[in-house]
């Protein structure tokens, strides 16, 4: 198979998404002989890193791991100058990528693919972009992000508001000046974090409208330590291995390479279990996800870690009512972990003010700002930080119809379906990469992974002489039986979170990853790819 021509209609794979999944579907098709188009609506790569500009957005896994592993070359060459890196850095980083490999020779930028109809006659998936294009492909792999689908401001009176205002995933490129203004975030999930922070040392006044308080953990961000970076590429393959026996694909501790948990937190006594913690805050980032194997599991092991961070928490605030407010009251990390930079030291500004939603709920907006409790705050800017719909958000806004015309929205439409986070019956060919019931885990490495797992399969089709490749509908029952087993014998149903769909109206609370862990998802995914054995050939 030849590498297709920019503007070739008829490829061997669309690939739609262009940041660090897509990149890399897009590098290993290449590598496989098949000719490709991509398709990303953005001017650019880099996705996630691309779309969210926002002040203060910046990666919270350590960069040396949050990070291509494919090529030793690419791993050596760039030097990341802090451990977390800012958005700016690494979207130079996936500019890098692409430049390096020659990309955007088959990436069409600045078009949305609409639709994308399997053809039985043909086998193969018509996919039609909003500029009109109709393209014919074999395979079709879906790398449009796990947190690509914005949710939108949906409040009453928004229309009427004539202030500036800006949502942190769809942030404009240039600079904006919050100097001297009354400012208001609404929302504080991760992006608000750390847009909070941010902000808060230039506003006016920063008004921040908190519905549910997060448990968050200082970043301890710093410049890279070029002797430890050297330390580390060293034993690149050491880390890597370490990160495929890790449940979630991160390990570092201090920037340095760490043991895996092998002791539930009821295993040591308080004092050991308190000095793990505190190493942990000190390391910083994500490191309590894998300080014991039963964090997420039971409920007393939860309660430890979610005790010290909320006494940590309010160590760093001064008045002790707004410390309260800002106490998380669900099981830790079954809402996400925001790691930051003071943010918490914010609400010691004067000139910043924590609006509780549950105590005085948004009523609606005017024109000149946001009503609380019957109180109208007049704001020059609101920024919003409503999240996404994640996982399947994106795909539900393409319009994908397989076998018999049957659209993937409506058969999702009662939960989730797919056979090991990568495909579904009755849509042939059809995949996705870090998408719903993927396991959570290391966006960069798992795209990686995934990608090789179907590289390989369209290689034993052609093997086989067949052109399609199908889940089995009994295969995927017993994959969605799995994982909501091992979703429901975690802490994540005890509470409202995006791991189970419950920031989406409407949307079945099902999990919506596979959260067995890396090792695990590995086993069925080589049992189900080695011979096909879960999959219809045609």
């Amino acid at each position: 198979m030849a590498i297709a021509d920019k503007k070739s209609d008829h490829v061997d794979m669309v690939i739609v998404g262009a940041g660090f999944a897509g990149m890399y579907m897009l590098y290993g098709a290449r590598e496989n002989g098949l000719s490709v188009r991509c398709f990303e609506a953005g001017d650019g790569v880099g996705g996630t890193w691309y779309w969210n500009r926002y002040p203060g957005a910046r990666v919270d896994i350590e960069c040396l791991e949050y990070s291509y592993s494919f090529s030793e070359e690419l791993q050596n060459e760039w030097n990341w100058t802090e451990r977390y890196a800012g958005q700016p850095e690494l979207l130079d980083y996936a500019n890098h990528v692409a430049d390096r490999y020659n990309m955007r020779d088959d990436i069409t930028f600045e078009t949305r693919v609409v639709s994308t109809i399997f053809n039985e006659d043909t086998q193969r998936w018509t996919v039609t972009t909003d500029s009109g294009e109709v393209v014919s492909a074999k395979f079709c792999v879906m790398a449009t992000g796990l947190i690509s689908a914005p949710v939108e401001p949906d409040f009453e009176g928004l229309e009427n508001y004539t202030g500036e205002q800006y949502m942190t995933s769809r942030w404009p490129k240039e600079k904006i000046d919050f100097s001297g203004k009354r400012v208001g975030v609404v929302g504080t999930g991760s992006s608000g974090i750390q847009v909070i922070s941010e902000v808060a040392q230039d506003v006016g006044e920063l008004f921040v409208f908190q519905r549910t308080p997060a448990y968050t953990i200082p970043l301890q961000n710093r410049e890279s330590d070029p002797t430890q970076t050297a330390k580390i590429k060293q034993n690149y393959g050491e880390l890597r291995e370490l990160e495929k026996q890790s449940f979630a694909g991160f390990t570092m501790m201090h920037s340095d390479l760490s043991p895996l948990p092998t002791l539930s937190a009821l295993e040591v006594t308080a004092e050991e279990r308190d000095a793990e913690y505190e190493d942990r805050w000190a390391s910083g980032g994500l490191s309590p996800y894998y300080a014991y194997v039963d964090t997420i599991m039971d409920e007393e092991s939860n309660q430890t870690l979610g005790d010290f961070a909320i006494k940590k928490m309010k160590e760093r605030v001064n008045d002790p009512v707004t410390a309260e407010k800002l106490s998380p009251d669900y099981a830790i990390l079954t809402r996400r972990l925001s790691p930051e930079t003071n943010y918490l030291e914010s609400f010691n500004q004067d000139n910043v003010h924590l609006v509780d939603l549950l105590e005085s709920p948004l009523e609606r907006i005017t024109e000149k700002g946001i009503v609380v409790g019957g109180e109208e705050i007049e704001l020059d800017v609101i920024i919003f930080a409503t999240g996404f719909d994640v996982m399947t958000g994106a795909m539900d806004r393409i319009d994908i119809r397989g076998r018999e015309g049957q659209s993937l929205k409506e058969r999702w439409s009662g939960g989730l379906t797919s056979y090991l986070g990568m495909m579904t019956h009755g849509f042939p060919n059809y995949f996705w990469v870090n998408g719903p019931h993927s396991p959570f885990y290391n966006p960069i490495l798992l795209a990686e992974y995934q990608g090789d797992l179907i590289f390989n399969a369209a290689k034993q089709l052609d093997d086989l002489g067949k052109d399609c490749l199908e889940a089995k509908a009994d295969a995927e029952d017993d994959w969605v039986d799995l994982t909501n087993t091992i979703g429901d014998m975690t802490l994540f149903p005890k509470s409202n979170n995006y791991y189970m769909g419950d920031n989406i109206p409407g949307k079945p609370r099902r999990v919506v990853f596979f959260l067995g862990g890396f090792v695990a998802y590995e086993e069925q995914c080589t049992a189900g790819y080695a011979d096909l054995s879960g999959f219809l050939l045609s």
